[in-house]
C-alpha cells in the first residue's frame, strides 16, 4: 500500500518532506490531527514491529524519552508497514558532557529491559557463536578468517546478562540533547544483547575500565562488520578486529 497507508491516522493526515533515516525505511516528517510527526515506512514484519513498538511504549511509561508511537484511528501501533511516531526535538551531542549523559541514558534503558524477548528474527553477538545468520547477519558470506575474528571477540562476552540494547547510539543523528534531557530515536538496530555494546562511546563517556572498553570496543567493532558485510565500513571495522 506505502504511503496510502497514512490516511489510516486520519482523512487529514499529510505527509511533509523527507528526513534521513537510513537505508532500509523511507522516513518523513508527517501531520496528524494537526501535530507535527514522523512516519518511517519499510517493510519490517508485523511481528518485528510489534516488538519495537511495544518497547517504545514500555520506555517511555517508565520515563525514558523516546519517539512514541501514534495509533491509527481503529487503534493499531502501525498498519501495512507504516509506523508513526511523536517527533523529537534537540540536536546532536557536542560535548563530553552531553555524551555522558547519553551514557546514563543507555544505562537506564539497559537496567528497564532486563530479561526482554529478543527481537523477532534477530541474533545476539553471543547467539552468533553458534548460529550463523540473524536479521542482516549471514556469517556464511564473510571470509571465515573473518568469522573466527568476529567469534573470538564475542565469545569475551559469553555469560553476561542481556537487555535491549539501542544498537547506534554513536551516531549523533540518534540522539537529541537539550538542556534538561537526552532522547533516543532511530531504534531500527535496537535488539537483545550484552549492554557494553551501547557504551563504546566517544571519550569513554561511559567510564569502562581498559579491560572493560577493549572487551567492547572489540566486540562492537566484529557485531558492525558482520551487520553490514561487505562494504567499505565493514571492512573497516573487521580490520579493528584482532586477529585470533
Amino acid at each position: 500500500m506505502g504511503w496510502e497507508a497514512l490516511r489510516r491516522w486520519g482523512e487529514d493526515a499529510t505527509r511533509l518532506e523527507p528526513l534521513t533515516g537510513g537505508v532500509a525505511n523511507d522516513v518523513w516528517s508527517v501531520r496528524v490531527d494537526g501535530r507535527l510527526a514522523v512516519g518511517r515506512l519499510g517493510t519490517r514484519s508485523d511481528a518485528d514491529l510489534a516488538w519495537e513498538t511495544g518497547l517504545l511504549q514500555h520506555l517511555d511509561r517508565a520515563g525514558l524519552t523516546v519517539p512514541v508511537p501514534i495509533p491509527t484511528t481503529d487503534g493499531r501501533q502501525f498498519a501495512d508497514g507504516l509506523v508513526v511516531m511523536s517527533y523529537v526535538d534537540g540536536g546532536p551531542p557536542e560535548t563530553q558532557d552531553d555524551w555522558r549523559r547519553v551514557a546514563a541514558t543507555l544505562r537506564e534503558l539497559h537496567r528497564l529491559t532486563r530479561g526482554w524477548p529478543q527481537r523477532p528474527g534477530w541474533r545476539s553477538s553471543t547467539d552468533l557463536l553458534h548460529a550463523e545468520t540473524g536479521t542482516k547477519i549471514d556469517l556464511g558470506a564473510m571470509p571465515p578468517e573473518g568469522v573466527a575474528r568476529c567469534r573470538a571477540a564475542w565469545a569475551r562476552l559469553a555469560g553476561r546478562q542481556t537487555c535491549v540494547v539501542h544498537g547506534n547510539p554513536t551516531n549523533p543523528g540518534n540522539v537529541r540533547v537539550t538542556a534538561g534531557r537526552v532522547a533516543l530515536i532511530d531504534w531500527d538496530e535496537s535488539h537483545v544483547d550484552v549492554p557494553d555494546l551501547d557504551l563504546v562511546l566517544p571519550g569513554n563517556a561511559a567510564g569502562l575500565d581498559d579491560g572493560a572498553l577493549d572487551i567492547a570496543g572489540q566486540a562492537s567493532a566484529a557485531w558492525e562488520a558482520a551487520v553490514c558485510w561487505d562494504d567499505e565500513y565493514s571492512a573497516r571495522r573487521l580490520a579493528e578486529v584482532r586477529a585470533v
